[in-house]
């Protein structure tokens, strides 16, 4: 008997259909999101053993043993750290990314590096050939990695059980297509129905499964908003393809925090693990530069000091300019606003550009004291000394305000070498008694910070 095709509209963004075109999704509200796919309304068949349904019984909650989630070691402490403690069995795993950023290099190292435990590298896009070049400049070793080039699913499910690996990474979900749905790989019922299938795998089976997926230009994960919802964690590799150093984010995770962060550096033998980020965000300098200061920021539960630069000139062009990199535009022209109104600093007919070394983008109020002093140095053409950081919010009226954790700041600052740190005077009601080496500048005030600084 054959199965009846018919046409069917879905919402590029939430995945929500309808039997014919909408403007407006009513799901999401977005709009011009509704696209036409082709699908067969094929009775879905036993799928393979391997994911078969459970049946569960309901339990009263005081009843259910508590303990915690088992986890298995990447051999990536940076991977580690963004996951919360390793990898848990039965977590289906999202990343992604923009095309070459290293999200391919990434899995297949943390395939390589795990020699104790099976591995199947699942890769829809590259050739068996081309991941052994990758796995050689990788380097190979000893390790339990299988390569399957295979986009069906329904062979993907027959290989995985009869290998029966400890983890499972899917490059890329884009590229799979199951039987269940007769339309082309990559749309979004395609999406949906693969992502559904590796769902029931991981829960049924506790095998962990990475799936790697692309962006679209906009910088969000191609397919419905429904394959975020789907897994228990996203993370979102980021990096500038003229940097060399890689950020990884936790977007969603349900098993741990999603405040985390890893940092790797992109060589020619695979990513570089940073565990000390501070140092390369920190440029080496002979001689001490005016408009450059170091702020301690978090990223996460982890301090970082990173450098900020700025330079104040005339306004060549009559209207002044206002350029931020790595900072919010809003709140550089709020700092502004301040260090004129309330300082008398006039700066209004100044461009002012502002730059975070590193190629990372700071939301941390905290540097707020460190930015307004490195305007003020380019403009006074004062230096900082390279000794000096910063670790301070400044409010609309010219205060400085306390900032968290400030504990963790001054211990980093410290352990790099810095001879003194600013921070707001009401930080110090809070902070414990202890034995720092580094000289702390307890202020309220701007002024005097800039007493201290400048003369």
């Amino acid at each position: 008997m054959k199965s009846k095709v018919k046409s069917v509209f879905f919402c590029s963004n939430c995945g929500a259909s309808s039997p014919k075109w909408i403007g407006r999704c009513p799901s999401c509200g977005e709009w011009n999101t509704y696209h036409e796919e082709v699908v067969r309304d094929a009775a879905k068949g036993k799928l393979h053993s391997v994911i078969e349904t459970r049946s569960n019984q309901p339990k009263l909650i005081a009843e259910i043993s508590e303990g915690a989630e088992k986890r298995i070691d990447s051999y990536n402490s940076e991977l580690n750290r963004v996951l919360g403690g390793g990898i848990v069995a039965g977590a289906l795993m999202l990343i992604g990314g923009e095309p070459g950023i290293g999200k391919s290099t990434l899995m297949l190292q943390v395939a390589l590096k795990m020699k104790s435990s099976r591995v199947v590298y699942i890769s829809g896009e590259e050739s068996e050939m081309q991941l052994r070049m990758r796995a050689n400049r990788l380097g190979i070793g000893q390790n339990e990695c299988y390569i399957l080039t295979e986009t069906a699913t329904s062979v993907i499910f027959r290989h995985l059980d009869e290998l029966k690996p400890a983890m499972v990474i899917v490059d890329s979900i884009q590229t799979l297509h199951t039987d269940n749905i007769d339309s082309t790989a990559g749309s979004i019922s395609q999406i949906r129905e693969c992502a559904s299938e590796f769902h029931r795998y991981t829960k049924v089976s506790g095998v962990p499964v990475f799936l790697i997926g692309h962006i679209t230009k906009e910088g969000s994960l191609a397919g419905p908003k429904v394959l975020e919802h789907m897994v228990d964690t996203v993370l979102q590799f980021e990096g500038d393809h003229n940097h060399a150093y890689r950020i990884l984010r936790t977007t969603k995770n349900r098993f741990g925090s999603t405040s985390e962060l890893g940092i790797f550096e992109m060589r020619a033998n695979g990513l570089r693990e940073v565990a000390n980020p501070s140092e390369i965000l920190l440029s080496q300098r002979d001689e001490n530069t005016t408009g450059v200061t170091i702020s301690a920021t978090l990223e996460g539960q982890r301090p970082i000091l990173i450098e900020t630069q700025a330079l104040v000139s005339h306004a060549v062009y009559g209207t002044p300019q206002r350029s931020a990199n790595g900072f919010d535009f809003k709140r550089l022209n709020m700092l502004l606003a301040v260090l004129e109104k309330r300082n008398g600093i006039r700066i209004t007919s100044k461009d002012v550009f502002l730059n975070i070394t590193g190629g990372l983008k700071v939301d941390d109020p905290a540097i707020d004291l460190g930015v307004i002093c490195a305007i003020l140095s380019s403009h006074e053409d004062i230096p900082v000394s390279d000794k000096t950081c910063f670790a301070a919010e400044v409010g609309l009226t010219g205060e400085v305000r306390p900032v968290t954790r400030i504990e963790q700041r001054i211990a980093e600052a410290e352990k790099l070498g810095f001879k003194e740190i600013f921070v707001s005077k009401y930080n110090l009601k809070g902070m414990e008694k202890e034995p720092f080496a580094i000289e702390i500048h307890p202020v309220t005030r701007l002024d005097q910070v800039f007493r201290l600084l400048f003369g």
